[in-house]
């Protein structure tokens, strides 16, 4: 869009383009901040990544062969078919100078060699729960704490399921006091928008002179 040459522009002060602040002030350009996705297989990271992203996601999945028999344990998601191969990638913008880029990892153990790749530059992680199934996630807790990356715990509530108290999930992960736990539906963009949040602000209180992070 070309401001201007538009009617807002017309009836602006001098000098004001009409175009937001963050594109016509270089020090306020929104910052680029990459946050990782990750949990075990069959958790909800594709859904988490699609119901907040503001462009078409980008989705690496793949359909589920035969081939995948005793490889991929499906018991716990039996209606299943397709699965991340690579990575999920959107992007939602939290404030006019605040954009994130999300990062789905792909969940069974013969695609975690590409974890390193997809972790680099990130400032923090939300690791995804299925307390259901509690020990797919151990993999990616344990991942993250020895890499010292910020991460907090989202309990993805899947319909039928027991809803319990995010305490109760802390003390079943044996998780820090300070590592903050929600109970979130992946499909529900408010929800994993407060995730989100909440892992900003873990990120900041742990680094809080991340580059690119408006702290005011």
């Amino acid at each position: 869009m070309d401001y201007a040459d538009s009617d807002a522009s017309a009836d602006a002060p001098a000098g004001d383009t009409g175009a937001p602040s963050w594109q016509t002030d270089l020090s306020r350009a929104p910052a680029a901040t990459k946050i990782v996705i990750a949990g075990g297989f069959g958790v909800g990271k594709t859904t988490f990544v699609g119901s907040v992203s503001e462009i078409t996601p980008l989705r690496t999945e793949a359909v589920m062969t035969t081939a995948g028999q005793g490889v991929d344990d499906v018991a716990g998601v039996p209606g299943k078919s397709t699965t991340t191969v690579a990575m999920d990638f959107g992007r939602i913008t939290l404030e006019a100078d605040l954009v994130l880029y999300l990062f789905g990892t792909p969940g069974q153990k013969r695609f975690w060699f590409m974890w390193d790749d997809l972790v680099r530059g990130a400032i923090g992680a939300v690791v995804l729960v299925d307390t259901r199934r509690l020990a797919d996630c151990f993999p990616a807790l344990d991942y993250f704490e020895s890499g010292g990356l910020p991460y907090v715990v989202a309990v993805n509530h899947f319909e039928g399921t027991t809803r319990h108290d995010p305490e109760v999930v802390r003390e079943a992960l044996a998780l820090a006091p300070d590592v903050p736990v929600t109970v979130m539906d992946a499909r529900q963009r408010i929800t994993v928008v407060e995730t989100l949040l909440t892992l900003v602000g873990r990120a900041l209180a742990v680094s809080p002179a991340l580059p690119g992070v408006n702290q005011a």
